[in-house]
């Protein structure tokens, strides 16, 4: 089977073209620029690499068709209007399987936890959110309808070595990591309870084969691609602290008071969208359909990160 990937080379496709390759995947990375992958593998080596700009190449869909996939993974589509390109373009065409990655940001708000990924009564906070699950909603009706075969799968906040992840504040900034690395007081938003879902790329990589090696289960579904538990602001807090060797020194600031604590709007902003939506995603359904074990738990995802932190000095730790 020939796979072909969008987006190969990024927290994703870094783990899933040694999976695909390893296990005799003809495989097509593709990629906008010659970029490398997070984490080399002799699979790297041996994949077919190919240069294509979707945003910029008029006739993507169409190089995209010489090919001749069975199997595309569309691991770079945030628009609604590319999701109706690839539908067009390979609908009656004998395209075995789509699989296209969605986001944890399509569930919005949670009204009751754990979040059902099957609910298409989701009302999502951000145009980014919306994108995504405007491409689930059409596809799930092209595949009712037309029998397209797709699957939808929903990454949590995708971390591991050697990318930024979400802080305990729920957004980016290394002043939180550098503040706990010194042992300084540091304040949450509320009271630290709203959870953070880091998931390693290799297990929403995972997530991805499995729905490949399981089509027939996969076919139509949307699944949660996450660790076996999440974490809380507080809990990922008091976690640092004892990575980093200190006595935990933890207060908690309603939230004006925070964002000027915080004192950057946009991350404030970040944080906002972050803890706006926290609850719990479930995976039940993707290990009872595609039978996926996470090999990381988000602990684990998290001290690994924070590792590479420290190995590339974003992280500073004193030898006291």
């Amino acid at each position: 089977m020939r796979v072909v990937i969008i987006g190969a080379a990024g927290h994703i496709g870094t783990y899933l073209i040694p999976m695909l390759v390893d296990n005799g995947y003809e495989t097509i990375a593709i990629t906008r620029k010659m970029s490398m992958p997070y984490e080399d593998a002799p699979a790297w080596h041996k994949v077919k690499r190919v240069l294509l700009d979707r945003e910029n190449d008029s006739e993507f869909i169409e190089k995209l068709k010489a090919m001749e996939p069975d199997i595309i993974v569309d691991l770079v589509n945030f628009n609604i209007k590319e999701t109706k390109k690839i539908v067009e373009g390979f609908g009656g065409t004998g395209l075995f399987h789509y699989l296209y990655c969605s986001s944890c940001w399509a569930h919005g708000m949670a009204e009751t936890i754990p979040f059902n990924p099957d609910d298409l009564r989701k009302e999502p906070l951000d145009e980014y959110g919306k994108d995504k699950f405007a491409s689930e909603i059409y596809l799930k009706e092209q595949y009712q309808k037309e029998g397209f075969p797709s699957t939808i799968i929903m990454p949590g906040q995708i971390s591991g070595p050697g990318w930024t992840i979400i802080n305990p504040w729920g957004n980016t900034s290394m002043r939180v990591f550098q503040d706990i690395a010194d042992g300084k007081e540091i304040a949450l938003p509320n009271f630290g309870q709203e959870i953070l879902h880091h998931v390693h790329g290799y297990d929403v990589a995972q997530v991805f084969y499995k729905a490949i090696t399981h089509r027939n289960q996969a076919l139509g579904e949307a699944f949660d691609a996450e660790a076996a538990t999440h974490i809380t602001l507080y809990g990922f807090a008091k976690h640092m602290y004892e990575y980093f060797g200190h006595e935990p020194k933890i207060k908690f600031l309603p939230w004006p008071e925070w964002c000027k604590y915080e004192g950057n709007s946009e991350e404030c902003e970040h944080t906002y969208y972050h803890i706006v939506r926290s609850g719990v995603f479930s995976i039940e359904k993707t290990k009872q359909l595609l039978e996926y074990q996470p090999k990381y738990t988000c602990l684990e995802t998290i001290d690994l990160a924070v590792k590479s932190y420290i190995d590339r000095n974003l992280i500073r730790v004193s030898d006291n």
